[in-house]
């Protein structure tokens, strides 16, 4: 969000003096371009900031202005804190900063802030294959995300993924952020859900308090969601072991659905890794025999050794006549 950068630049001003758009871009992540675009807005916001020309120059407050912090207004203070939450791409250093200032906002407005803090997870992981594609924010993003920050349910309508539409009131409890899908953690009925919010077609906010499980924690529970997911997707459980020397390759294969465990007495290391069929799972590990040995399942090794005969059969010299006497 733009206003947390401008918010971060500010505070970034405060306590160097003088910053180049260099600095803010790399403290940010965003492009330079970017960053002096954000510079400038500070000025059209009437905020004194000027210019330095020339060899060692940058962005300065005028005389070391300071802006009083504690005049935000519940808005400003929700976008502070989203960018002092942990999920925040701005750096240690800048959410040290900001964190700082909850002792100077009105105590009406800490439970808000420090509950935008804690509203949103940024998963950056893929549940498929990379897409660099940036997807536009989804169109009910922020009044969701509002309604996790004040607390209230939601009356929503939805299509799950077999076209189907429903209405439903649900507890919001915070929002992730996965690759370039968006999601819903909620409360419900039926328990805890996940809801892709592309797919809420229309959203309205009551004045019903939400009942928060006691010591929920988004990240945490984003976890389990992910894990449950994977699990889901990957049923096939393979245990083996690996020769050391074959590690990498075999973690450059399978990603985060490799687990590894301690080394045995003779060297090899023993691994766990999932997939979503037998067979394709043995077709993917065919090409690690060299350092791979299966112990279970079963169906893996069979198919290992149908396509090892297959790849013999093949690509393996012809046999030769029975020589004649």
């Amino acid at each position: 969000m733009r206003s947390d950068r401008l918010v971060a630049i500010l505070l970034m001003l405060q306590r160097r003096e003088q910053v180049t758009a260099a600095e803010v871009a790399e403290e940010l992540e965003v492009s330079e371009r970017t960053a002096r675009r954000d510079l400038d807005a500070l000025g059209m916001a009437g905020i004194p900031i000027y210019s330095v020309q020339g060899r060692g120059g940058g962005w300065r407050l005028l005389g070391g202005a300071r802006t009083d912090l504690s005049g935000l207004t519940v808005g400003e203070a929700r976008a502070l804190f989203l960018v002092a939450g942990p999920a925040a791409a701005a750096t240690p250093e800048v959410k040290a900063a900001l964190r700082k200032l909850v002792r100077a906002l009105p105590e009406t407005f800490r439970a808000q802030a420090e509950a935008a803090a804690a509203s949103l997870v940024v998963d950056s992981r893929q549940w498929n294959s990379p897409d660099s594609t940036e997807a536009r924010p989804p169109r009910f993003l922020d009044v969701l995300q509002d309604a996790v920050i004040r607390g209230v349910q939601v009356r929503f309508g939805y299509i799950d993924a077999a076209g189907n539409e429903t209405e439903r009131i649900v507890h919001p409890l915070g929002i992730v952020a996965k690759g370039p899908s968006w999601y819903l953690v909620a409360h419900t009925d039926a328990g805890q859900r996940t809801f892709r919010i592309d797919r809420v077609t229309t959203v309205t906010a009551t004045d019903q308090p939400v009942a928060r499980p006691e010591r929920f924690d988004l990240a945490q529970s984003w976890r389990q969601v992910t894990v449950d997911a994977d699990r889901l997707r990957t049923p096939v459980e393979v245990h083996a072991s690996c020769a050391p020397e074959g590690l990498e390759y075999l973690r450059a294969a399978l990603d985060d659905n490799l687990d590894i465990g301690p080394a045995g007495a003779d060297g090899r290391i023993a691994v766990v890794f999932h997939g979503p069929s037998e067979y394709g799972l043995a077709g993917h590990l065919a090409g690690f025999v060299e350092w791979l040995e299966i112990s279970s399942p079963p169906g893996v090794m069979d198919h290992l050794a149908t396509i090892g005969a297959a790849l013999t059969d093949r690509y393996g010299p012809p046999a030769h006549p029975a020589t004649r006497h």
